[in-house]
């Protein structure tokens, strides 16, 4: 089973402080086809204009991850945390039973971009809690959030984990969803997955399918391994 999310087809919104691209239904974007995939909810991929974000809102019973591509990330919350989060830079907060938030553009000129993650946790009602760090590329795929925080990467409410997948051009890589649900999400560069040509904003899920992944240039995309349930 595939499911194709091109990038040039995601819901847009414009705000003017922030453009952003969706690819799951999301605020005022609705596709009953495009409800999620697995536990993954949301990929918003946010770019922000500088001394601009947003204002204190509140959130629960969710992982939200936050990936900087470019620009820093201010952050303060409920619980007392007041971080900058750079580019390169994996942070995750777990809304638990409930906290609020500000995001803002670190910098009064230059933009912020950056993918917010969603994903549902599979135990609600838990303490709010915030993990930030910088994970160095350690081969090809690398974990950056996990169920049980191995080989340095963050920890997360859900049987899923999110690696940051690195290739040089014409190298090739097998990704193994035979038994779990896997979702690939381009950031930078094109590759051929399973036949399925790929650049940077595009998707491609999977379902009782090896992925082989042959990369037509340097390439650095998210894979996300995700628990065995019903897509939405």
């Amino acid at each position: 089973m595939y499911y194709l999310r091109y990038g040039n087809e995601r819901g847009r919104a414009d705000f003017g402080w922030l453009k952003s691209k969706h690819s799951f239904s999301f605020g005022n974007y609705f596709d009953p086809k495009h409800m999620g995939f697995s536990a993954l909810r949301v990929i918003n991929d946010d770019t922000v204009q500088g001394g601009a974000g947003f204002d204190t809102h509140g959130h629960r019973d969710m992982e939200i991850i936050s990936y900087v591509l470019e620009g820093s990330i201010e952050h303060k919350d409920s619980m007392g945390q007041q971080y900058i989060v750079p580019a390169g830079d994996i942070q995750r907060m777990s809304a638990g039973t409930g906290v609020t938030h500000s995001e803002f553009n670190h910098s009064q000129n230059k933009p912020l971009r950056f993918l917010q993650i969603w994903i549902q946790p599979n135990k609600k009602g838990v303490a709010p809690s915030y993990e930030q760090k910088s994970v160095e590329q350690r081969g090809p795929l690398t974990p950056l959030v996990t169920a049980d925080g191995r080989e340095g990467s963050l920890s997360m409410h859900q049987d899923a984990s999110l690696y940051r997948l690195q290739l040089k051009q014409g190298d090739e890589f097998q990704l193994d969803t035979q038994q779990r649900p896997g979702y690939l999400h381009v950031i930078e560069g094109q590759l051929e997955a399973n036949g399925h040509p790929l650049a940077a904003g595009d998707a491609l899920g999977a379902y009782q399918e090896s992925l082989n992944i042959s990369a037509q240039t340097d390439l650095t995309a998210l894979w996300f391994d995700l628990p065995a349930i019903k897509a939405s």
